[in-house]
């Protein structure tokens, strides 16, 4: 069942839309990443200072944080699809600040907990609204390079809570989150609903239907495909950055590694491989080669930090910068789930992958945990990122390409 394809009207590449998507994944992105820079600092004032009970607890509230993505991805991502792109983006922004202000005001490990709950639920929706309502509004010669300015603009949010983090106390860092999300808030005047939605509100066809996605074989198949493309960009930045403390002293860095430090290198990379990734890809005119080609690049990566015994500080930071770098092709993997299915269905899949392969961060950090006194910190690593990368690269080789395809259209049931 398919709707007509429309022309798409003139649009500025920089419009309101692009601004506002890419101002609050800024915003989330400090959030997503603001834990784990405050987590060593955070526990040992609220009572946690055992080195192991620091690192179990610190896996305890990620995954928590990680559970309520996984939750607050269906629920936006239905909720993009019945009520419009627009009612997620800023009702995500709201969630997520109020979370991290509250955050600020923690006073025992079990609030803490089930407030990065919370707060992962309210992340869980401004990516996907944003790079739906992106796709759709730009014509398809310019989609590529909005959903790169909003992923790379976002991105760099890591980088700002690797400073404040590093340099304020960890309550201040929540409340600048907080702060800074309810004044883009402020920004929601000016920002028009998509044209491919409000159309498909006209059809009689089912939009957001979560289950749609698990009842047809080569549909659940693209699906689950648009999700394993991007777990080796979580196992980088949910083990081997968040726990790059632990991984400096097994390695035999000299000095302690400071996660701060490590999150804001390694998002600084991201960026930068997320500009270099998108617009490459709209030079190449392909999704899928670009992909393959960073999966390469992030295997080599991967294995010389996992190599880098008794290496130098700056050489341990700089493998952090290589590391994000070589995992900078978020922007375009998440264009490419919003490219593979219809209007009808679009924010649903495209809120839910993206969380879906944060979520991935739950197995990945417990057997990490499981089996890295068997087997050692290194060893398990090694073995995490050869699974997580091989999947990856089977499933952008038997993806079909995406660039280039006209979005107007309705999935079936």
């Amino acid at each position: 069942m398919s709707a007509p394809v429309l022309p798409t009207p003139h649009v500025k590449l920089l419009n309101t839309a692009v601004i506002v998507a890419a101002l609050g994944y800024f915003v989330d992105i400090y959030d997503l990443v603001l834990f784990s820079i405050v987590r060593i600092a955070s526990l040992k004032e609220l009572g946690v200072t055992n080195p192991v009970d620091l690192l179990d607890q610190g896996v305890r509230l990620i995954n928590m944080q990680m559970a309520g993505m996984l939750l607050g991805g269906i629920f936006w991502g239905v909720l993009g699809d019945k009520k419009g792109r627009i009612s997620v983006l800023f009702g995500s922004i709201f969630l997520y600040s109020a979370a991290n202000l509250a955050n600020g005001f923690v006073t025992n490990i079990d609030a803490y907990a089930w407030l990065r709950f919370v707060a992962g639920v309210g992340l869980a929706g401004e990516l996907g609204a944003g790079i739906t309502l992106v796709s759709e509004v730009l014509p398809k010669e310019k989609r590529g390079y909005g959903t790169t300015i909003v992923a790379s603009v976002g991105i760099s949010g890591a980088i700002l809570a690797g400073v404040i983090g590093e340099y304020f106390h960890w309550r201040t860092a929540y409340f600048v989150g907080g702060g800074l999300g309810l004044l883009l808030l402020l920004l929601r005047i000016g920002v028009f609903e998509s044209g491919m939605f409000e159309r498909s509100q006209r059809e009689e066809v089912r939009r957001g239907n979560f289950l749609s996605l698990f009842t047809n074989g080569p549909r659940f198949l693209k699906y689950l495909k648009c999700i394993l493309i991007g777990v080796p960009i979580w196992f980088v930045i949910g083990v081997l950055i968040t726990f790059s403390p632990e991984f400096g002293q097994a390695l035999g860095v000299p000095a302690v590694i400071s996660v701060a430090k490590a999150i804001g290198f390694s998002y600084f990379g991201l960026s930068l491989g997320d500009v270099a990734s998108g617009l490459l890809s709209q030079q190449l005119k392909s999704r899928k080669r670009v992909v393959v080609l960073f999966l390469f690049l992030l295997a080599g990566v991967i294995a010389l930090y996992l190599l880098a015994t008794n290496a130098s500080e700056a050489y341990f930071y700089g493998l952090c910068v290589a590391l994000g770098f070589c995992s900078g092709y978020w922007a375009v993997f998440v264009t490419i789930a919003a490219e593979q299915f219809g209007t009808n269905i679009r924010a649903t899949v495209t809120t839910t992958v993206p969380n879906f392969v944060r979520g991935a961060v739950i197995p990945l950090t417990l057997s990490f945990s499981a089996f890295k006194e068997e087997f050692g910190l290194l060893q398990t690593a090694g073995i995490l990122g050869v699974i997580a990368l091989s999947i990856a690269l089977v499933a952008i080789l038997t993806l079909p390409e995406s660039y280039g395809k006209e979005l107007d259209y309705l999935e079936e049931e």
